[in-house]
């Protein structure tokens, strides 16, 4: 269930309250005239169940709401109320199934900003990475893969072009671009600076490394897990099934795979370079696709 807290001028307020009226997923309804102070208008609140929300939200946006007024989303945690039982009775469907576009979109607009924090959480994850890639340690993989911030770009993306957002789509391919670009600089320059102190060396990456070797061997498997991680991480994003995330973050070697192409290059191994450019691309590409696959799947869906 989610409350949404509405400030609306006076010559709307009837016009909301009619189609809060009206819907069966709305319940708590409350209506304050001539409280709010910036914007200037009256303050409506009330809760409304997952599976009925997106309706409703673009109803009020339909109005104008969001331009004169406002609107504000909240996650209900707990809601004790038989009133809000017969409100999801009353409508169709699950709310764990829901997806509220207006959520997500935020959500995931404000996650593919690039800035300082998602630069640095990207080159933390790529130096980690490339450190585990030198000493054949699966732990520092899979920790450099719940570091790497990089899913809510590729998130973003998904979202953006299902929904015909181009702004979304430029945010995210920037985040993307630059915070690989600076993860993979910083685990060069850093994969230099521990040769030179004599901590790492070439023979390190040369040397067998069966724990770590998928990592640029890219094969058919690459994209099958590729693409099954996207269709459960965009799921995790869209349902309230958010514990899921984690997992899908150490199952695709994007952030492991820019590490190790970024040491080949600093110690001149082009072959490794290469195939582990093969697959962060077909990691990216696999994601991306199941991504927009699984948004146009439950768009579909929830629409029949």
């Amino acid at each position: 269930m989610l409350h949404v807290r509405v400030i609306t001028p006076e010559e709307l307020t009837s016009k909301v309250e009619a189609l809060l009226d009206a819907d069966d997923a709305v319940t708590h309804l409350v209506v304050l005239p001539a409280v709010a102070r910036s914007p200037r208008g009256d303050l409506i609140e009330f809760d409304v169940v997952r599976e009925g929300a997106s309706g409703i939200l673009d109803a009020l946006r339909d109005l104008g709401v969001d331009q004169t007024g406002s609107i504000v989303i909240e996650q209900v945690d707990v809601a004790i109320s038989r009133a809000a039982g017969r409100a999801a009775r009353r409508t169709p469907g699950l709310g764990v199934d829901a997806v509220v576009w207006h959520e997500i979109e935020s959500k995931t607009g404000e996650e593919a900003r690039l800035s300082v924090a998602f630069c640095v959480f990207m080159a933390v994850a790529c130096v980690l990475a490339g450190i585990g890639v030198l000493l054949d340690q699966p732990i520092l993989i899979v920790g450099s893969m719940v570091v790497g911030p990089e899913f809510g770009p590729l998130a973003a993306l998904c979202i953006g072009a299902v929904r015909i957002k181009p702004y979304l789509v430029r945010r995210a391919l920037l985040a993307l671009a630059v915070g690989f670009a600076v993860g993979m600089a910083c685990t060069a320059a850093t994969t230099l600076m521990l040769d030179a102190a004599g901590l790492v060396d070439r023979s390190m990456l040369l040397a067998e490394r069966p724990l770590t070797d998928f990592i640029w061997r890219p094969d058919a498997l690459s994209w099958v897990v590729g693409f099954l991680g996207g269709i459960a991480g965009m799921l995790s994003l869209t349902t309230s099934k958010a514990g899921t995330l984690v997992g899908v973050l150490i199952s695709v070697t994007t952030v492991p795979a820019a590490a190790n192409a970024a040491v080949a290059i600093a110690y001149g191994v082009w072959e490794e370079a290469a195939g582990s450019a093969v697959q962060l691309l077909i990691n990216l590409i696999s994601i991306i696709l199941a991504g927009i696959l699984t948004l146009l799947t439950q768009r579909l869906a929830w629409h029949r």
